[in-house]
């Protein structure tokens, strides 16, 4: 009944849709919480438990939010023939032809290895080109590189790339103003020219001539879009963190993209690449001045959609996993170290919500994007005064804390979990995957490193959002995108406070009880080995023996697809 409902409205209705996923957060939030409530106080709530109970309505919302949106999409996947035309109805009707605006493809790049970033450009414009719909892109290489032996290389190496390609442009700023975003807005006031939409690219993205051609079939098929985001999944990985995170991170997002697309409608999300954008709205809109302490906004896109929804532009989801992708992080020290700079842009946002002009739909993003990140020091407050409540002789019995711990953890997941179960259940998908078995085996594989990971990064950004109102700060550093080995000494370096704390809350759970140890033991377990898990996640003969089984690999790799 409820998929039939939920196919049904298919139509644009926000208030509707917003006032249904409104309705079953708070009732996800509101059992949640009831049940930490029957948890703690049968025997009274002490000044420990107390405290536990203010970090879950912290992390309760977020948690509300993630279940309610994979419910919405796993039902979207299940019953719609076609679930992005069902959240996005112009990719139903919209057919890609030849375009009649001008698009730029433009490229951000800083201290890249041009050696991986230039053949997936090229072969982008070969495919448009072999379409007849080359003279209609252009494509613009724009560069905050500032070392200038790098600068050099890379001015060497585009000179080799453009022989041939007159549609090619390098621009390299003297200075990187405003990060990212400041590359982008000096491209639009200078050397846009007559381009009516650009596609953003970052250096790691891969797109096929496929999807540029439908995001521009759909921009020009709707005047008022100013932005449509399609999803991004990960480029096929040799190392194996990359391979198992985005494993899960690809089933998660396929689900919550879906359901998050059908309640926010024109309110929809911008990630900041492998997406396209309207030029001039965007330039009139969306220029984002430095904050008051004269520092610049980190996590820039969500900024930039919120702006453009508050000027009345459109800005859409297209959850469409085709044609579409970007590389992760190759090593879990990079991973981390990206995880932190979004941290800070995140919680940058707290100083937006109260601008003039926005939507309410532009304050709950913003919002969103914060509790993203409170979460994490809420759990490990969590797990810290569930450890000495325990061991000062408090503490709930086991059997509701344990059935409380799961209930979190099942919302927690829930986006990979319910994107498995798509998979399962639909043998059509799992066949891009190798069929329902090779699925599972990389689904238990992904599971078992995220349940070690998740624990281990939710506590760094714990520790990183404890710091950062004393002084600490993170730049736009430039990432690493090559695949290597960890050194033992560096994931010590790294590493060694939270497994510190790891090992303390293991002895601490296990001198009250081996009960209490078994249910904190998932949390702890992680921790514990965050440093052997840092270099067995990047050695190159774990990496090898799973793509030798193919294992966690993905339907590009299996097809050898090239885009």
């Amino acid at each position: 009944m409820f998929l039939r409902h939920i196919s049904a409205v298919n139509r644009e209705f926000p208030f509707l849709r917003r006032l249904l996923f409104g309705l079953l957060v708070s009732a996800l939030g509101l059992a949640l919480l009831g049940l930490a409530w029957r948890t703690l106080a049968p025997g009274g709530v002490n000044l420990p438990e107390a405290q536990i109970l203010l970090a879950l309505l912290l992390a309760t919302p977020w948690a509300a939010l993630s279940m309610a949106n994979s419910c919405i999409g796993l039902a979207l996947l299940l019953a719609c023939p076609d679930p992005p035309a069902a959240v996005l109805p112009a990719s139903r009707w919209t057919r890609p032809g030849r375009p009649r605006a001008l698009t730029a493809l433009a490229v951000c790049i800083r201290n890249e290895e041009m050696g991986s970033v230039l053949p997936p450009l090229g072969r982008l414009l070969d495919g448009l080109e072999a379409a007849g719909v080359g003279d209609r892109f252009v494509l613009w290489l724009l560069s905050d590189t500032q070392d200038p032996a790098m600068a050099a290389e890379e001015a060497r190496a585009v000179a080799a790339f453009a022989a041939g390609r007159p549609r090619l442009h390098y621009r390299r700023r003297a200075g990187n103003t405003g990060f990212k975003a400041g590359n982008i807005m000096d491209f639009l006031d200078h050397h846009a020219g007559q381009a009516e939409f650009f596609i953003t690219l970052d250096a790691d993205s891969v797109m096929s001539p496929q999807a540029v051609l439908r995001l521009v079939a759909i921009m020009e098929a709707a005047p008022d879009l100013a932005i449509v985001q399609q999803l991004i999944v990960g480029r096929p990985a040799t190392a194996a963190f990359p391979r198992l995170f985005q494993f899960g991170m690809r089933a998660g997002m396929r689900s919550w993209a879906t359901g998050q697309a059908w309640w926010q409608l024109d309110a929809g999300p911008y990630w900041g690449h492998n997406a396209i954008v309207r030029c001039e709205p965007f330039r009139r809109h969306a220029r984002l001045e430095a904050l008051p302490d004269g520092s610049r906004i980190l996590s820039h896109d969500m900024v930039e959609s919120v702006r453009l929804q508050a000027a009345g532009w459109r800005v859409r989801c297209l959850p469409e996993e085709s044609g579409s992708l970007e590389a992760n992080p190759p090593a879990m020290p990079d991973f981390l170290r990206r995880d932190e700079r979004w941290g800070a842009g995140n919680m940058q946002y707290g100083r937006l919500l109260r601008l003039p002009n926005l939507t309410a739909m532009g304050r709950l993003q913003l919002l969103q994007a914060i509790l993203l990140f409170l979460g994490a020091p809420a759990y490990a407050a969590i797990l810290l005064l569930a450890a000495g409540n325990a061991l000062a002789g408090g503490g709930a019995p086991a059997g509701l804390v344990g059935v409380a711990v799961f209930a979190y953890w099942l919302c927690y997941f829930s986006p990979k979990l319910t994107g498995y179960a798509q998979a399962l259940i639909q043998g059509r998908v799992a066949a891009r995957y190798g069929g329902r078995w090779a699925f599972t085996k990389g689904a238990v594989a992904e599971l078992i490193f995220a349940q070690l990971f998740e624990p281990v990064s939710t506590l760094n950004k714990a520790i990183f959002l404890a710091r950062l109102p004393f002084g600490h700060r993170t730049g736009w550093a430039p990432q690493n995108r090559a695949e290597r080995g960890i050194a033992w000494a560096d994931a010590a370096r790294l590493l060694w406070p939270h497994m510190l704390i790891g090992l303390v809350l293991t002895a601490s759970f296990a001198a009250v009880s081996w009960l209490a140890l078994l249910i904190a033991l998932p949390f702890t377990a992680g921790m514990v080995l965050a440093i052997p898990l840092c270099v067995l996640s990047a050695d190159p003969r774990l990496s090898a023996w799973l793509r030798e089984r193919r294992i966690a690999a993905t339907p590009e790799e299996l097809s050898g697809e090239i885009l």
